[in-house]
C-alpha cells in the first residue's frame, strides 16, 4: 500500500525565513511579541511590516494562527528541520544538478573550522557502523 507524500512546505522569502527563525524558539507569538524580538538585530523593521508579512505567512502556509484572541496568534506551521531539509533538497537540485557529495564538497571548501570537520568526521563514522 502506497503512503501519500506531505507536500513540501512552502518556501520562505529571505525576510520570511528571518521572521520564521524568530517564531521557532518561541513557538507561538502575536505580530507585537514577533516585532519586539525581530527589531533587535533589525531596528529599522516597522510593526506594519511584521503584520504584513505575517499575514502573507499564513496565507502561503507557512504559519497557523490562532484568531481566537483580539491579537492573532501566530505560529510556525512547519518544523525548523522539515523546512532546512526541504530548502537544502531544492538547492541540491537546483544547484548541485541532485549530486549531494558537490554540496558537500563545496561547503567543505568554504569557511569549516577544524572542529566543525571533526565533527562531520564523527557523525560519517557513526552512520557507517
Amino acid at each position: 500500500m502506497d503512503m501519500a507524500r506531505k507536500p513540501a512546505p512552502p518556501k520562505p522569502t529571505p525576510a520570511e525565513l528571518d521572521l520564521l527563525r524568530v517564531l521557532w524558539p518561541l513557538g507561538a507569538a502575536t505580530a507585537k511579541q514577533v516585532h519586539e524580538v525581530a527589531q533587535r538585530d533589525r531596528p529599522e523593521l516597522a510593526y506594519a511590516t511584521v503584520l504584513r508579512l505575517l499575514q502573507i505567512m499564513h496565507g502561503k502556509g507557512l504559519l497557523v494562527r490562532d484568531e481566537s484572541e483580539r491579537s492573532h496568534v501566530y505560529a510556525p506551521a512547519h518544523a525548523q528541520e522539515s523546512l532546512r531539509t526541504s530548502l537544502l533538497k531544492d538547492l541540491i537540485h537546483k544547484a548541485y544538478s541532485g549530486s549531494g557529495k558537490e554540496l558537500v564538497m563545496a561547503a567543505l571548501r568554504g569557511h569549516v573550522s577544524q572542529e566543525e570537520k571533526d565533527e562531520i568526521r564523527r557523525l560519517l563514522q557513526e552512520d557507517g557502523e
